[in-house]
């Protein structure tokens, strides 16, 4: 088995705005000279919904994100959000609409505090782009999201001897001060204990419950993925190759092969 799905508490939440399209990628293709990284890949994100990303190192997953945050331009293909083409955007102009990310490895700035990291994300955010926020209100919106996300430590220390955990907990929530309405989450759980797990599982449902963002989330810790989100979206060398509940895609054979290879 590549993943195991849990039934009762942990089963996903029926989709919300079933009939209407939050972020529709169309027919992305991306090539790095001459490598295919993405071959036209195309789905649609429903708002209030929880899908993850998965498929084996390689598979395009992070190239995907690049594009729909706007650090990379596809080389086909368009991705439209809320209705609009947003392809060509720079990052910035991706957040201030609305879409946030953050990344694999935690990028704080170490030569500022950890309530000055999370009060970038809300002086540069999505409500920054009509009008400006007054560094009070920066400065108390990220103390509230730090508290959110269960980082405790001295806000006004330095980032630097953060945990794994709590730098992903940092990054998550820098990504969440922007004020999005879709976080791209890429692989927060990278290096986290068990306990880390079960804490990082809780503020995610909570991400999507009570703050009510549309998740996107990669991921290689199969078995919890597969306890948190309605459906999974997988690529295999660029290809999209699986698209639908937890349950068909665990059982899916090109996805099985994908992850075990041809034969086995």
């Amino acid at each position: 088995m590549i993943c195991a799905i849990r039934t009762g508490e942990g089963e996903a939440l029926p989709r919300k705005g079933e009939n209407v399209s939050l972020l529709e990628i169309k027919g992305i293709t991306k090539r790095f000279g001459g490598v295919r990284a993405l071959t036209n890949v195309s789905f649609e994100v429903t708002p209030g919904s929880f899908v993850g990303v998965i498929g084996p190192n390689g598979s395009g997953k992070t190239t995907l994100f690049n594009i729909i945050s706007g650090a990379y331009g596809p080389s086909s293909g368009q991705v439209a959000f809320e209705g609009k083409t947003i392809t060509g955007l720079s990052p910035h102009e991706v957040c201030h609409m609305g879409i946030a990310r953050t990344f694999q490895i935690p990028q704080p700035i170490t030569t500022m505090s950890i309530v000055e990291n999370v009060m970038l994300g809300a002086l540069f955010g999505k409500q920054s782009r009509d009008r400006s926020l007054p560094e009070a209100a920066a400065r108390e919106k990220a103390i509230e999201i730090i508290e959110f996300v269960g980082l405790k430590v001295d806000v006004n220390s330095r980032p630097e001897r953060l945990t794994a955990g709590d730098l992903r907990k940092l990054e998550l929530a820098r990504a969440l001060a922007t004020g999005p309405k879709v976080l791209l989450a890429d692989e927060i759980m990278s290096g986290l204990n068990r306990e880390e797990l079960k804490e990082a599982s809780a503020i995610l449902r909570s991400v999507r419950e009570n703050l009510g963002i549309t998740i996107i989330w990669v991921e290689h810790i199969m078995h919890v993925l597969m306890e948190l989100v309605e459906r999974v979206v997988v690529l295999n060398y660029g290809v999209l190759i699986g698209d639908g509940v937890p349950e068909a895609v665990c059982n899916d054979k090109a996805v099985i092969e994908a992850y075990l290879g041809h034969g086995l």
